[in-house]
């Protein structure tokens, strides 16, 4: 990319960042919330590594991929190119068993546990990694929560959850943070999230430690802040309409 691209793209950023962030701001003052309370993660699916480093730059140090596929190569390269940059990176997509041993390599945060054994995988893997010295420190998690109640839908039901949450607290590795959502598309996400919140507020009591509620994306973000979020996930607003390119 030359210089002048990476210029032009830089601006392009700076811009819908300063947008997004002014909804949150709104957002947070008709909720009575501070915006010290919410935070932003950027989802960079499908736009390269050379995003990631350019949102950095701007501030922005939480970073999320939906597809282990993509995230391996995109968080490698953004590693050389940002080597001090302290970023955090996210796991918001589906999980399959098999990949949590790579992910273990790259995450901070996993966001979309819902099962016993994808969290017996990543204790495993997590283990793996600290002795072979591949990361320093255990795993944050948040037990994804299917707020459609379909079987063809990721996260766990919500009478799932306490068990799930209690067996996660019994490991070494990996550390219950909170709990995930997405609102079902095409309905009035309010109801969804009022039922998140609900949900979160009971697994605060049980697991005072679960303090984050990641709820909210490009679309619906007033909402979720409007329910308590403590975490919008924003792609669209921040990056534009998604592009197929090479992480």
């Amino acid at each position: 990319m030359s210089d002048a691209v990476a210029e032009r793209r830089r601006a392009e950023l700076a811009e819908a960042l300063e947008e997004t962030r002014a909804r949150i701001a709104r957002a947070c003052a008709s909720a009575g919330r501070s915006t010290d309370e919410v935070e932003l993660l950027a989802v960079t699916k499908t736009f390269p590594a050379s995003d990631a480093a350019l949102l950095a730059d701007l501030g922005v140090l939480d970073l999320a991929e939906n597809k282990e596929q993509e995230a391996r190569p995109k968080t490698e390269e953004f590693a050389r190119l940002r080597p001090e940059s302290g970023a955090r990176w996210h796991m918001v997509g589906q999980l399959q068993r098999n990949k949590a041993r790579s992910v273990a390599r790259w995450a901070d945060v996993v966001e979309s546990v819902d099962s016993r054994r994808l969290a017996e995988a990543l204790q495993r893997a997590v283990g793996n990694a600290l002795e072979a010295g591949e990361r320093s420190r255990p795993l944050d998690v948040l037990l994804q929560v299917n707020l459609e109640q379909r079987a063809d839908r990721g996260g766990c039901s919500p009478e799932e959850l306490p068990e799930l949450a209690e067996i996660i607290t019994r490991m070494c590795e990996i550390r219950l943070r909170g709990v995930m959502g997405v609102a079902p598309l095409g309905e009035d996400p309010s109801v969804a999230f009022a039922t998140l919140s609900e949900i979160s507020e009971r697994l605060r009591r049980d697991f005072p430690e679960a303090r984050d509620l990641s709820a909210g994306m490009s679309g619906d973000l007033e909402s979720a802040i409007a329910h308590g979020s403590t975490r919008v996930r924003v792609g669209t607003a921040l990056l534009g309409g998604r592009r197929l390119v090479s992480p």
